[in-house]
């Protein structure tokens, strides 16, 4: 059976366009985090970028800088996840119908708020017609983009695909997530460690990886195993243990284990349970940094991929005091609403 190994990462997130996990100062977070856009000038013409969504042109870049490290454009698939599309585009256009009276419609807000239209861009803009394919599944739908890829290239001798997770804010869905505290309040305080306010710091971005059967120099990590599920059949425990059990691996041989933490007091005895079972091992946290939606998870892999690329552990994104000897295998687990639920393992090459 073939690897697959990750040879390529690009984000845009609500940090600074060239933050670096290990040097750069955290931006601190508030109830909405906008992301910080990069130039698009050099990779977007004005005019269409004008036109393009958020979403698309977050994506484009990310999806350029994961095969930019990778040095290619050759591929045998683009998947995306995305919780909400380009939502943004979406509000426009119900706003235009009832605006117009439901007559006079450009259609331009309309093609761009449909959720395959980043995959869809990006295959445009590298001329790819290769399998094109979006999933729209809440939390969980990174990591069901990651678990297509993954069995493409361990079963159907997919070389290299691009894949990635990408979601944008807008102004009516905040303030509905607000009022139904999906959001938290203005004000509200977040604490990841010890949450005590209901909803997320919400936020929005994009990160894409370039998977591969074959390792090369700039390889960061191998993908061991995946999984993806929304209700547990036997007990928390059991059910990571034999997650690890099918790459032959137990909870001690796991050298750091990340958390998908998000500040919200509804969510967070799901993590306070499985921290009893990972209590030897060193454990981790993101969304402090990436802030919370849907596809956050995919920043989730970027950090568990540059700390095992270059075997650092960043004071940072430590959530309890244990210090891994080595980071040779890591451990993601995420959950969204108590119902998406991931698990994404990790390995050094």
């Amino acid at each position: 059976m073939r690897n697959c190994y990750i040879n390529g990462i690009g984000s845009v997130s609500i940090q600074s366009v060239d933050f670096d996990l290990f040097t750069s100062d955290v931006i601190e977070l508030t109830n909405q985090n906008k992301a910080q856009q990069p130039s698009y000038k050099d990779l977007i013409a004005p005019a269409m970028s004008r036109r393009m969504a958020k979403g698309v042109k977050m994506g484009i870049y990310a999806a350029n800088e994961a095969l930019k490290q990778n040095n290619t454009t050759e591929l045998d698939a683009i998947i995306v996840g995305t919780g909400l599309g380009c939502i943004e585009d979406s509000e426009k256009f119900l706003d235009a119908i009832i605006a117009n009276d439901e007559q006079f419609l450009t259609p331009t807000s309309f093609i761009q708020s449909t959720h395959n239209t980043v995959a869809a861009q990006i295959a445009l803009h590298l001329q790819c017609k290769a399998y094109n394919f979006t999933y729209v599944s809440g939390g969980n739908s990174f990591e069901s983009a990651l678990f297509d890829a993954f069995l493409q290239i361990k079963h159907l001798q997919k070389q290299t695909i691009l894949v990635g997770g990408v979601d944008e804010m807008a102004p009516y869905t905040m303030s509905v997530y607000s009022l139904i505290d999906k959001v938290k309040r203005e004000g509200a305080a977040i604490d990841f460690k010890q949450p005590t306010t209901k909803g997320i710091a919400y936020a929005e971005g994009a990160t894409f990886f370039t998977l591969s059967d074959k390792k090369t120099e700039k390889t960061s990590a191998e993908v061991l195993d995946v999984m993806v599920f929304n209700a547990f059949n036997e007990d928390e425990h059991a059910t990571i243990k034999g997650f690890l059990k099918r790459s032959n691996l137990i909870i001690d041989e796991i050298d750091v284990v990340v958390f998908g933490v998000n500040a919200d007091v509804q969510q967070q005895a799901f993590y306070d349970q499985l921290r009893s079972l990972f209590q030897e091992n060193a454990q981790a946290y993101y969304q402090h940094i990436s802030g919370s939606y849907d596809t956050a998870s995919a920043f989730g892999l970027k950090v568990a991929a540059e700390m095992v690329s270059r075997q650092k552990y960043p004071v940072n994104i430590q959530y309890n005091e244990i210090q891994p000897e080595k980071i040779g295998k890591v451990l993601l687990i995420n959950q969204l609403n108590n119902t998406d639920f991931s698990f994404v393992l990790v390995s050094k090459c």
